[in-house]
């Protein structure tokens, strides 16, 4: 896709009920019509449509990824291992040596981090985000950097939210992804203070139990127990209640 062509949303908008099929027959058949006359026209249609296949494709990617991670512990080929059973024994050889190594880093890293932070991988899992279906979007440049989020380029969307922010100080719906992100990023001193301003919303948040359970997240890997367990005992999550009993256990 050309980074530099200037697409405008009301072009996004009409791209995706185009590929859709929710166009009216009208604005269908000018659609088409132009598609087959006007050569930059198509060009910027196929960069959106680049755009948007390509959110789709990173989400596939993920699943496959969890997937082979998976087929990599089981075996591989049953009905040879038992009609040779001496290669059999080396590959599982091979195989036990291998557990046994991954066995060994694995416990050096769990022994090597504190239970909070064990208790912090355990539960951890970046927001999905929201939807970038263009149509239900009055906001480009939120649900650009969005784009980004889901692709895991989290410090590219904080760049970008992190402009918004400064016309929206206050907006808890910015402030809750940009924190989310920092914490993806690795980074929960810098999430905190966005997760608490999220926290802060004086409107309605529809993704207030997740704010903080968040927030009890960072505080959490931050080391500070007091504030984890509080901001866990806000949220309405399962599993923010899960981590209180575990960390009452």
């Amino acid at each position: 896709m050309n980074p530099n062509i200037n697409i405008s949303q009301k072009l996004l908008e009409t791209v995706e009920q185009y590929l859709n099929k929710t166009l009216d027959a009208d604005k269908l058949k000018a659609f088409e019509d132009r598609l087959k006359n006007d050569l930059e026209f198509k060009t910027q249609v196929e960069d959106i449509k680049t755009m948007l296949l390509g959110i789709e494709a990173q989400s596939l990617k993920e699943t496959l990824d969890d997937f082979h991670k998976e087929t990599k512990t089981a075996p591989h080929n049953i009905t040879k291992r038992k009609t040779a059973t001496n290669k059999s024994l080396w590959n599982f050889g091979k195989f036990a040596a291998a557990a046994a190594i991954i066995i060994a880093v694995g416990s050096i890293w769990f022994f090597s981090h504190s239970p909070n932070q064990n208790l912090y991988a355990k539960y951890f899992k970046p927001d999905p985000g929201l939807p970038t279906t263009m149509s239900s979007t009055d906001n480009y440049d939120f649900y650009d950097a969005m784009v980004n989020y889901k692709r895991g380029d989290y410090a590219l969307a904080i760049d970008k939210w992190q402009t918004l922010l400064t016309q929206k100080p206050e907006n808890d719906t910015l402030n809750y992804f940009i924190g989310v992100a920092h914490l993806a990023n690795k980074n929960e001193t810098e999430a905190i203070p966005f997760l608490e301003r999220s926290v802060l919303s004086e409107d309605a948040f529809p993704l207030i139990s997740d704010a903080y359970h968040y927030l009890g997240l960072a505080y959490l890997k931050d080391g500070n127990l007091t504030l984890a367990k509080k901001n866990f005992e806000l949220s309405q999550s399962e599993a923010s209640k899960q981590i209180i009993i575990e960390l009452n256990d």
